[in-house]
């Protein structure tokens, strides 16, 4: 583990930034570096699952049960790196969302400079999720070409609590998954490192984006607040539906359209997503950001 976070020494900052503050103490604490706290040298070894098989888009199918251990074992490994591959797409749009919100604000800041910690811990994140999945044998999965291009808008037109709640739907949706992989024992060892080290940093993000999200909600109005609750739900439905590419199971060696077709109406599946997001829809609510208009992205996307 490195800690390389200074703690910020700046006399006026406000109360509001204790929980900066807090974060910035706890991550020079307790910080990872992947490029030597996780083994990539140890070649891959096929006799594990890349991910917890509950959490496959097909565990509990018939076409489940028709598969081999070994398919089984493949296309689990192939639907983590989909995962991963999407976690860099949208730590990228993060990134870029907090450093255009710190973008000319006090440096001396415990806010500003927690920002900075995040985007370099996303950083490293991204790196080691791309050298994950290329260790698990898979493609550079892409999410469809139409999510890219509204993930481009929407890093560039979300600002605040848009910006922050946005983010923490993606945390929280891979936190719950990423919890159970990495206490999973049939899950390759180097994933199951590499998801601990992100349910550990990952919690220094959730709270923070918790905190702004509030924050940046205060005296908002109706009007504001039904705006916003539609544009992060839309900004939710795309990043889930984007996991799991399609192109996973032809990848595993399956018949790529049963197995979609399978997935898609996977009850099971659709069960764990719902119980992976009840803290964060709770939090929404109490936000006011879970509106009639939003609620139907999110049934849409199976996370009530």
């Amino acid at each position: 583990m490195a800690g390389s976070t200074v703690r910020p020494s700046a006399p006026h900052d406000s109360p509001e930034g204790d929980i900066a503050r807090r974060l910035l103490d706890s991550a020079a604490v307790l910080a990872y570096d992947p490029a030597t706290d996780v083994d990539w040298e140890t070649p891959l070894d096929r006799d594990f699952h890349g991910a917890s098989p509950e959490w496959s888009t097909l565990y509990g199918t018939a076409y489940w049960q028709e598969l081999t251990e070994e398919q089984r074992k493949e296309l689990t490994r192939q639907e983590a790196a989909s995962v991963a591959s999407t976690g860099i797409w949208f730590e990228m749009i993060l990134q870029q969302m907090v450093l255009r919100d710190v973008y000319a604000k006090d440096p001396t800041s415990a806010e500003v400079q927690w920002a900075l910690t995040e985007i370099a811990e996303e950083c490293r994140h991204s790196i080691m999720f791309a050298r994950g999945a290329e260790k698990l044998g898979a493609p550079p999965y892409r999410p469809h070409r139409f999510a890219v291009e509204l993930g481009r808008v929407f890093k560039t037109v979300a600002f605040g609590e848009a910006a922050y709640a946005a983010i923490l739907v993606a945390e929280e949706v891979l936190d719950v998954m990423q919890r159970d992989w990495m206490r999973d024992e049939r899950v390759v060892p180097f994933v199951r490192t590499i998801n601990n080290i992100h349910v550990v940093e990952e919690s220094r993000h959730m709270k923070f984006a918790r905190d702004q999200t509030r924050k940046r909600l205060a005296g908002a109005g109706r009007v504001r607040r039904q705006i916003n609750a539609l544009v992060i739900a839309v900004a939710s439905y795309v990043i889930v539906t984007s996991m799991v590419n399609r192109e996973v199971y032809a990848h595993a060696g399956l018949d790529a359209e049963r197995a979609l077709a399978e997935a898609k109406a996977n009850e099971h599946h659709k069960s764990m997503m719902r119980s992976s997001c009840s803290g964060l829809m709770e939090f929404l609510a109490s936000c006011g950001l879970l509106t009639r208009p939003a609620l139907v992205f999110y049934k849409r996307a199976h996370l009530v």
